[in-house]
């Protein structure tokens, strides 16, 4: 047993989970914990199957006198995010977690932990094996891929999972229970471009937004922190203004995040460089002002550009009506929850922008609780990137959990927190994808809430869990799965 888990309880659930962390399970690389999910599920005497995406769908007998109670699915994903120090020496391939045990808290060496979700996958074994628990008939379901697109979710065939309740254990917050997460879609906007040689003269010089603080745009989209792709092209439209030329544009790296950073090679006419410069000094100034409670590290600056290889420019009405659709596109929150106080309903984001040799291509991402706010959000952006000249398209996408203040488990699980804590716990939805929303459209009128012990800096070589939450988290699950009759 690892010393780093020595004496901890509840016992089961922390050998399990070390167990769990020898084994390589970044996405799309599960095939060896979902063969040690189906394995040790047979060993234990339970029925199991395996689909062919690697899914696994366990399912425990009642306890006796359970039986007729209605069965409860526990589900958890098998993957887990793929991160480390840059001075670590770690094969996410083959290397197992190294967990260390830091106080209160269990930490990796220099690497994501994977808790997220590996403590859902420990638990669901733990109670797998644990034949004195009271319940009735239970299903586990461990999905693959949630961490790159949630498309283990998305490949599940009916029949598959029979339960009409399920218990999702992937929440990262201790007393809270969430009912409602954000579906989302990807709309991207694509404009062909004509190159034309740069004014003779002009001084080639790069425009930078920096210093942003970026983040998930779903979790911090309500936190009012700069977009630098949207801030690099207040800029740009000032300098339009004045003759400047766009001949390269970047900001952004991924569709889920807030932007932290954009550049552009613009040509300035020789004769309007220092009123280009003071313009940029304007806007630094003016946005910084804007901005300084949240992003005060933000910094827009234009300097001579000293390796241009090519003195190539947009054609100047193809550069105008870029600009413009830029400036029209709507960023941030654009409804707010009326069932859920200061949870964000629905939301875009304008992610990504880039130049592909004669195209420039933008990203953006929209989410929504509500399925028919996602359509609309997603017409209002294709619409404007089609007024203004570009080609629309759309990538991905994944439904919403529209929260259910009804929900006969979300009644249970507020009553058996009162019952064991003396007070009820918060009632939440996160503006952020949960495969909630994925199961409840591939198996209509599932009664679903998510919870779990609490996680910090997921995703992160930061990852920690804290294990007081862990045993807090376990005798609250097994008080809901004996309080459901």
């Amino acid at each position: 047993m690892s010393s780093a888990i020595a004496g901890l309880q509840p016992e089961a659930v922390w050998r399990y989970f070390a167990e769990v962390s020898k084994i390589p399970r970044g996405s799309k690389n599960e095939k060896q914990i979902s063969d040690y999910v189906l394995t040790t599920a047979k060993g234990l005497g339970l029925e199991a199957e395996q689909d062919k995406y690697l899914n696994v769908v366990v399912r425990k007998p009642a306890s006796p006198g359970r039986e007729s109670v209605p069965t409860v699915c526990l589900q958890g994903h098998l993957d887990m995010v793929c991160e480390k120090n840059k001075d670590v020496d770690h094969d996410f391939e083959k290397d197992p977690i190294e967990i260390v045990r830091k106080g209160n808290v269990l930490m990796a060496d220099g690497t994501t932990l994977g808790a997220d979700n590996g403590i859902a996958v420990a638990t669901n074994l733990a109670i797998m094996e644990d034949r004195s628990l009271q319940h009735g008939p239970l299903e586990f379901l461990f999905t693959v891929d949630e961490e790159t697109g949630l498309t283990g979710a998305g490949f599940l065939k009916p029949g598959f999972v029979r339960s009409r309740t399920l218990l999702n254990l992937d929440s990262e917050e201790e007393g809270a229970l969430y009912v409602g997460c954000a579906g989302g879609r990807d709309t991207s906007g694509t404009w062909k471009v004509t190159f034309m040689r740069a004014p003779a003269g002009a001084v080639p010089m790069r425009l930078k937004v920096t210093g942003l603080k970026g983040g998930h745009s779903g979790l911090e989209i309500d936190k009012g922190r700069g977009n630098s792709i949207k801030t690099l092209n207040r800029v740009l439209y000032a300098l339009d203004e004045i003759g400047v030329r766009l001949s390269h544009i970047e900001g952004g790296n991924k569709r889920n995040a807030i932007p932290r950073e954009a550049e552009a090679l613009v040509f300035v006419p020789k004769d309007k460089v220092r009123k280009a410069q003071a313009i940029t000094k304007d806007y630094d100034a003016m946005i910084r002002a804007e901005l300084a409670t949240v992003e005060p590290d933000i910094s827009i600056t234009l300097e001579r550009a000293s390796d241009v290889e090519e003195r190539k420019v947009i054609k100047k009405d193809e550069q105008k009506r870029i600009i413009q659709t830029i400036a029209a596109l709507p960023h941030g929150v654009i409804k707010m929850s009326a069932d859920i106080p200061g949870l964000v309903e629905t939301s875009t984001n304008v992610a990504v922008i880039r130049t592909v040799k004669n195209n420039i291509v933008m990203d953006t991402s929209q989410r929504s609780s509500v399925a028919s706010e996602i359509d609309e959000i997603v017409q209002t952006v294709s619409t404007i990137f089609e007024l203004g000249g570009a080609k629309a398209g759309h990538a991905g996408g994944y439904p919403g959990w529209k929260p259910d203040m009804d929900s006969p488990i979300l009644k249970i699980a507020k009553s058996t927190y009162q019952e064991l804590h003396g007070k009820e716990p918060e009632v939440k939805a996160v503006h952020a994808g949960l495969e909630c929303g994925i199961i409840g459209e591939k198996y209509p009128g599932m009664d679903m809430i998510s919870f779990g012990p609490t996680l910090e800096g997921v995703h992160s070589p930061d990852e920690k869990i804290y294990i007081d939450t862990v045993e807090k988290f376990w005798e609250y699950l097994l008080a809901i799965l004996k309080n459901v009759d």
